[in-house]
């Protein structure tokens, strides 16, 4: 049996498929959301959960910004801030090298009328990070850049798209996807829907459901890792990150030290897993303590990975499909696509609703990445 009663599918039940669920649902569309395990099953439910306009690709850099400004008005976009502090994120430069380049890049910004981040000397940096290592030169700080608690924003944004109006069904594959006329009828795992319109946010498997659609887009798998200390007293408020080495470091209200930044272990797609490689999490706790030397004998609680899609230039896709009338992507975010969610989720659905959007993606197409098609030879 093949059910008809849905205006838009989006397949994938983590942040991004919730947000675009819940802007859909809010501009009158009928939405139903698949879900191949649980929603937050991945990448969503595995993030650092940093909030974060610092040092962005100036691809995505104006929508980072303007992302940031509907992160400051959480509650009122999902009813919860989401554990959501303003705490600022600094570039920490710990040689003569380093510091050139924070300062090169700080100058670069301003140049354009970018005025997000500041450089700060010596000092000031200490003032922001009193148990710093003194061995640090300076850095650069966008101080209305934070983090939130990534279980707290999945429950909300969750929430928000199911009064919106979505159905989310879980442990529900996507098998194949078929054009019917002027729909796309989905074979699931659980059943057959057809619909007008589809949304890819599957994530670390986005590539497979492209390719469903005609859309061959290479991807890599990302495995990032994160690892969690033992409670202590509150010591640090910005999250930190290291020039030329892999690091994010924060403190949780809790009181644990969440650190990752990059450090990768080993994905497997058709399995569902990632496990970690604990002499790389070793690497980004000798990072943690040069920076931080008073943490050197803390314990780590817990370590986790999670997958999540990797496009070659490290920017997401957000944009129509080229071959597949009334599909749109939104995949590829490449381990900073969390401060992104509400954001993505209005330009997908203003793509959907208006046929267009004025928000700034056009440097995140899905052509950019696509293999140009053969030219034909028509001559007789």
């Amino acid at each position: 049996m093949t059910r008809q009663n849905y205006d838009v599918a989006v397949i994938g039940g983590g942040l991004h498929g919730l947000s675009t669920a819940m802007h859909l649902g809010r501009s009158g569309k009928k939405v139903l959301i698949l879900e191949r395990h649980w929603s937050g099953r991945h990448a969503s439910g595995a993030t650092a959960a940093g909030v974060r306009t610092l040092n962005r690709d100036r691809g995505e850099l104006d929508l980072s910004l303007q992302a940031m400004e509907m992160w400051h008005d959480m509650p009122g976009l999902v009813g919860d801030d989401c554990g959501f502090h303003a705490n600022g994120q600094i570039w920490v430069a710990e040689d003569a090298a380093a510091l050139t380049r924070v300062q090169a890049h700080v100058q670069a910004l301003e140049r354009d009328g970018y005025r997000h981040e500041e450089l700060i000397g010596p000092e000031e940096l200490r003032r922001w990070l009193p148990a710093l290592s003194p061995h640090c030169l300076g850095a650069s700080i966008a101080k209305r850049d934070g983090a939130a608690d990534p279980h707290r924003t999945l429950r909300a944004f969750r929430t928000s798209a199911l009064a919106a109006g979505a159905t989310l069904v879980e442990q529900c594959g996507v098998e194949a996807i078929e054009r019917q006329g002027g729909d796309w009828t989905l074979r699931t795992s659980r059943g057959n829907w057809t619909v007008p319109f589809v949304v890819n946010a599957a994530g670390a498997w986005s590539g497979r459901i492209a390719a469903m659609v005609g859309d061959v887009i290479p991807l890599a798998t990302k495995s990032s890792m994160m690892m969690v200390s033992e409670r202590i007293n509150p010591f640090i408020k910005p999250v930190v990150s290291i020039v030329g080495r892999s690091l994010s470091f924060k403190q949780a209200d809790q009181g644990t030290l969440v650190i990752g930044g990059g450090l990768q272990g080993v994905p497997d797609l058709d399995k569902e897993t990632s496990t970690a490689r604990m002499r790389v999490l070793a690497a980004g706790a000798r990072a943690a303590t040069d920076l931080f030397p008073s943490v050197r004998d803390l314990r780590i609680v817990r370590v986790w990975a999670g997958l999540e899609a990797k496009t070659s230039d490290m920017l997401p896709i957000v944009d129509a499909s080229p071959n597949a009338p009334g599909v749109f992507h939104a995949f590829g975010f490449s381990g900073h696509g969390f401060q992104l969610v509400p954001i993505v989720g209005a330009a997908v659905a203003d793509l959907i609703v208006q046929g267009k959007t004025s928000l700034p993606i056009s440097h995140l197409s899905a052509r950019r990445l696509m293999e140009p098609s053969p030219v034909k030879d028509n001559t007789p």
